[in-house]
């Protein structure tokens, strides 16, 4: 099968689309035929060699790697200890090395595929819809009637973020910049905030929730703008280095919290079938779309992971595997930040 591999630490042209051995599904594992698969930053913290990463993936040299976690397509084989899927179905989740033509999943990480969704649309859901709703329902205890802020509201996370909010009732008013307005108020934001020209920090308004997906501004700066008992929840990319990635940005914000009344909640997206479930649930019901910037094929994994790094993707980056139904071909890059539905 053809697979993107890297064998060394560096910028996106370590990888490389090669042939290599089919995996075998482990006894509570499918093997999937992956329809397409979507990037994550972090592999590119993995890819790169952020030296807080060496430690699990090899100090000085990786061993020869598949990147990609989020996948979607159809169950080819099962393990003896699966009792949910079987060979033919539509699924997507979270897997092993999915920048490939198959890849390994266990099953308590996968869920049958939205059946309003493209495969390529579903394999956009799993890290970044599962952070916005853990982050934003668990984290942020979000309560219909709230004011929400949501800053990076255009990305990955952030796209989801929005809509989900939505789903709960709140009010959100979502920061980013001139070219994604449109996009972030088409997806349901009741205000949305250009921070080329305004700052959301000094916008007047009150927020019992700040879901920050961004991470350029201080913890005092974002006070300005918070209730008294308002929740912070960091999440997604921050900004950081090669040595030690985004971990000074987040000490800095650990140790600032201790001096505000306001909670700042840490944490990392879980993957299950229960809440891929409930995502699952929500899109069904019109309520939340992915959001796709641009498609690409497996051997331009390369161009996918570069274009990732520039920090401006409109919400998810997809790779296609197999031919599929959507309107929009593999290749084309199309930078609209479209909603894939079927």
């Amino acid at each position: 099968m053809k697979a993107v591999l890297y064998r060394t630490y560096g910028s996106p042209d370590v990888l490389h689309c090669e042939e290599t051995e089919k995996p075998r599904p482990g006894d509570d594992e499918v093997l999937i035929r992956i329809r397409a698969a979507a990037v994550n930053p972090m592999d590119c913290h993995f890819m790169g060699g952020t030296y807080i990463m060496r430690p699990m993936t090899g100090l000085f040299k990786p061993k020869p790697t598949c990147p990609g976690v989020d996948l979607a397509g159809e169950v080819e084989a099962v393990g003896s200890k699966v009792t949910r899927f079987r060979p033919g179905d539509a699924v997507f989740g979270v897997g092993r090395g999915a920048l490939a033509e198959y890849a390994c999943a266990r099953e308590n990480k996968l869920a049958l595929k939205p059946a309003n969704l493209t495969f390529e649309a579903a394999a956009a859901i799993p890290v970044a819809g599962l952070t916005a709703l853990q982050g934003l329902r668990d984290k942020g205890r979000i309560q219909r009637g709230q004011n929400v802020l949501i800053n990076g509201a255009a990305g990955g996370v952030g796209t989801f973020a929005v809509q989900i909010a939505k789903s709960f009732g709140a009010n959100v008013t979502a920061v980013c910049s001139t070219r994604n307005t449109e996009l972030v108020r088409s997806i349901g934001a009741d205000r949305v905030v250009d921070y080329s020209r305004e700052d959301f920090t000094r916008i007047g308004q009150r927020f019992d929730l700040l879901f920050d997906c961004v991470g350029n501004r201080s913890l005092f700066e974002c006070r300005r703008v918070l209730t008294p008992t308002a929740i912070i929840v960091p999440c997604g990319a921050r900004p950081g280095g090669r040595w030690i990635g985004p971990l000074p940005t987040l000490l800095k914000l650990l140790v600032s919290s201790r001096f505000v009344k306001q909670k700042v909640v840490f944490f990392i997206a879980s993957v299950g079938t229960d809440d891929l479930n409930v995502l699952k649930t929500l899109i069904e019901a019109g309520q939340v779309t992915p959001v796709i910037d641009r498609r690409y094929t497996l051997d331009q994994a390369h161009d996918a992971i570069a274009y990732l790094k520039e920090g401006h993707a409109k919400g998810k980056v997809v790779l296609l595997l197999r031919p599929s139904n959507s309107r929009c071909s593999a290749g084309d890059h199309r930078g609209d930040g479209w909603c894939a539905m079927e």
